[in-house]
């Protein structure tokens, strides 16, 4: 299906495989530049996994991705995104951890408030919570400085060497206790760094929790101090380490995009699976459809999965071998379950705040009272396919966007750990996949106990769902584990982190690429950078 004006030409300077958002955001920077771009997506919707569909009639919701804080502020600015029809909201309350004993933990709308909350468990966390963002924002302010930077590759190539001498003068700036905690979160486990640093199972879960989104791993693996970090570097209009609310769901952000690409003239395909990308003499050349047809372009750029592009897109013989092998090692899988709910009422916790609001209900809802909660779900997970009692963040944003639910209903996200990409042997996800929802609903009811009561449908997706829907490899929301290994430089392979790979002309700009997973946009960004440097025209057409 073509969405574009014009009929399909042949021919363009660079096509992008793949309509989700980094492809979309890759697409728009480099027609801003003056190329001929097109966008060739598999599914009958743009958007990749942010999406806003109806998933039980009358009800719509974000399908895969469910929140927004880490949409870069320069790329929804440089692509007048607002001015397209995206309104982002701040949650009235960032959080809600409701408790067996009845009690909860709150964070915000103020600082003052999450702190009122804290100082009913300890007197002492409460003291020390501020000293904590205080060094959390020290470190993140690094990592803000380096999203939009290419990763050096090579310090025999000049800027690689000023990139590298930058950011090392960067950390020698700090103090000798920012230096260290830069290491500890690095190196060490969330689960060590924050009994470290507070008394309060439910407050170490609120932040512990973090540090598992999208991670198949317990809070004390190392390497999970850092997957805390990726999730507090984004902003909600200026505002720093909060999250919001896309007005029509996270489909109103890649609709955006598409409008904005559709103004500078980017061709875009629906129902277009690629089947392969054409290569002459170790260089892209273009792509071939499902449907027969070559498209020839001095430059592709992928917005799928590492794994998808390598071992998929690309014949063997076109890869190092050694390169090929580190591929089918990258490590998959983000042991998530995602359902979506229509709700005949809003639930009812029994932890509700005294005060009988229900700004409660705007907020993040984490169900997972403490970090051995959230270890024993990740070993529950390991040993048996998934988690006996799940790590569950519900989100009911109905309650801030009466478009996505009739009069007096409700729509609620459920984003679910720990799930196995894989079951054990001799068991399907297409056959569990409803056990393992029921299992979900049935973890909820312990805390609202007229949840599972009012569902009027849903919707649910395993590991295995999100991989055959969104061609996620593994289920991974990722599209990679954020491990140490896989990051920064190292991200998709140590020598390629610079968003080109082994094959001249073909780009990897999907979150397989630095800097990793979340509605960033970044990766599409900063790749569109490095093929306007490569391209005869970057001179005169200049980059983002």
């Amino acid at each position: 299906m073509i969405i574009s004006r014009s009929s399909p030409p042949d021919r363009f300077d660079a096509v992008i495989i793949g309509g989700g958002h980094n492809g979309l955001t890759c697409a728009c920077y480099l027609a801003k530049s003056g190329l001929s771009v097109g966008v060739f997506e598999r599914r009958s919707i743009l958007g990749g996994a942010a999406v806003t569909e109806e998933f039980h009639p009358g009800f719509r919701n974000s399908t895969a991705s469910y929140t927004v804080s880490l949409l870069n502020p320069k790329i929804i600015q440089d692509l007048r995104l607002a001015e397209y029809g995206l309104q982002i909201i701040e949650r009235p309350m960032q959080n809600f951890l409701p408790l067996p004993d009845g009690r909860a933990l709150t964070a915000g709308p103020a600082l003052a408030d999450t702190l009122a909350s804290v100082r009913q468990f300890s007197a002492r966390d409460a003291e020390r919570l501020p000293h904590y963002f205080k060094r959390l924002e020290a470190i993140v302010a690094i990592l803000r400085e380096q999203l939009l930077q290419t990763p050096p590759v090579s310090t025999r190539r000049l800027r690689d060497l000023w990139s590298t001498l930058q950011l090392g003068r960067q950390f020698r700036a700090l103090a000798a206790e920012q230096q260290r905690d830069v290491h500890e979160f690095f190196t060490r486990s969330a689960g060590e760094l924050l009994d470290s640093w507070f008394e309060t199972d439910a407050l170490k879960a609120l932040y512990g929790f973090d540090a598992i989104v999208g991670n198949y791993a317990s809070p004390y693996t190392p390497g999970t101090g850092y997957v805390l970090l990726h999730h507090v570097f984004g902003e909600v209009n200026g505002k720093t380490g909060v999250w919001g609310h896309a007005m029509g769901g996270m489909g109103s952000i890649t609709q955006a995009m598409a409008r904005a690409a559709e103004a500078l003239g980017v061709h875009l395909e629906l129902d277009t699976p690629v089947k392969t990308i054409l290569i002459d003499r170790a260089r892209a050349r273009g792509i071939e459809l499902d449907d027969g047809r070559t498209i020839a372009a001095r430059a592709v750029a992928a917005n799928v999965g590492p794994k998808i592009l390598f071992l998929k897109l690309l014949p063997a013989a076109a890869l190092p071998p050694e390169f090929r092998a580190r591929i089918e090692r990258f490590r998959m899988g983000s042991a998530t379950f995602r359902m979506n709910v229509a709700l005949s009422e809003l639930p009812h916790f029994t932890a509700a705040p005294s005060d009988g609001s229900d700004t409660h209900l705007g907020a993040g809802i984490i169900m997972a009272p403490s970090l051995e909660y959230l270890d024993r779900a990740h070993a529950h997970a390991r040993l048996e396919g998934y988690s006996r009692e799940p790590v569950i963040e519900m989100l009911i944003p109905s309650t801030l966007d009466t478009t996505l639910a009739p009069p007096g209903a409700h729509v609620a996200s459920l984003f679910c750990q720990h799930f196995a990409p894989q079951l054990p042997a001799g068991r399907s996800w297409h056959e569990e996949r409803d056990a393992a929802a029921s299992r979900i609903l049935d973890t909820v009811d312990r805390y609202a106990p007229n949840f599972r009561a009012s569902v009027l449908g849903q919707s649910a997706l395993s590991p295995l769902d999100l991989e055959e829907k969104f061609a996620l490899t593994g289920g991974d929301i990722f599209h990679g584990a954020l491990s140490l290994d896989q990051l920064w430089a190292a991200r998709p392979v140590l020598g390629y982190g610079d968003y080109r790979t082994p094959v001249q002309a073909l780009y990897l700009c999907g979150a397989g690429a630095h800097p990793g997973g979340g509605v960033t946009g970044i990766p599409g960004h900063n790749a569109a950078r490095e093929i306007l440097r490569d391209s005869q025209r970057n001179s005169v057409r200049g980059s983002p």
